[in-house]
């Protein structure tokens, strides 16, 4: 009983050495689907808000599409839809506005949510910059690694599908969707509640990392589950040609803030 009561003690000594580690609630699974059930309900609240800030990433979407197959660069599409999924917090920031503004009874607005980065302009931009430059590793490490699966082949679409037939291109395919998967679990687990966090408290990107980091670790069942539905429902709206992001992204975006408040504890809460 002892040596129970003395683990009990080390464990807690170890949680209460991490900044913020006690504002960190445990979630049970089954919360996730009221995630999304309050990020639509946000959604209708918000009008045709949410809608047209979804839209405007559908739009920008074309606009990359385009201009990549215009410049004969139309390989660099697959790892950025990829790098999409890596920036979508950032993306969503405008989201976790409507929905603060649903919460505290206010009306939200089009404009408060395109600006929503200035409730915290120097963090949050610097973690635009982390993310950004996380996009270009992942984006450049695809061509590196298709270079050297492929040292003789010239890097265009037609040459990709054709080397993906091979035995070789089904390993490369695996390597990489293993990197990806690498790469899209960092980004969740240091990224899942931090841009919420840093447009609600004056908090930097190291302290709101860590949190999203703790949230992780304390609830590793209930943000798997929840780091699925995000690649599902966002997977589908872009299985749609982009224009299932209209209504995808506000509702993870959404569904996200949700995520936020049930994890981390509000400023003198218990």
């Amino acid at each position: 009983m002892e040596r129970v009561e003395q683990a009990t003690t080390v464990a807690a000594g170890a949680g209460a050495g991490f900044p913020y580690a006690d504002r960190v609630r445990e979630v049970a699974p089954a919360e996730v689907i009221g995630w999304l059930r309050a990020g639509w309900a946000d959604m209708r609240a918000a009008g045709w808000l949410s809608p047209a800030y979804g839209a405007l990433f559908v739009a920008s979407g074309f606009a990359l599409t385009a201009g990549l197959s215009l410049l004969g660069m139309a390989y660099l599409i697959a790892p950025l839809i990829g790098g999409f999924l890596l920036v979508a917090p950032l993306l969503a920031l405008g989201l976790y506005r409507i929905s603060r503004d649903v919460e505290e009874g206010r009306r939200p607005g089009f404009m408060a949510a395109v600006m929503a980065w200035r409730a915290n302009p120097y963090h949050i931009l610097t973690a635009g910059l982390v993310l950004m430059l996380y996009v270009m590793i992942w984006t450049r490490l695809n061509v590196v690694a298709f270079a050297l699966f492929f040292p003789h082949e010239a890097i265009n679409v037609d040459r990709i599908l054709a080397a993906l037939l091979t035995v070789d291109g089904l390993v490369f395919a695996a390597f990489v969707t293993a990197l990806g998967f690498a790469f899209a679990a960092f980004a969740f687990i240091v990224n899942v509640t931090a841009l919420p966090m840093m447009l609600d408290r004056p908090v930097d990107i190291f302290a709101a990392s860590l949190v999203s980091a703790i949230a992780v670790a304390k609830n590793p069942r209930t943000m798997a589950l929840w780091g699925g539905l995000i690649v599902l429902v966002t997977g589908i709206g872009l299985l749609t040609a982009f224009i299932g992001l209209i209504i995808a992204l506000p509702l993870i975006g959404h569904a996200s803030w949700h995520a936020y408040r049930a994890l981390v504890k509000r400023d003198g809460e218990p």
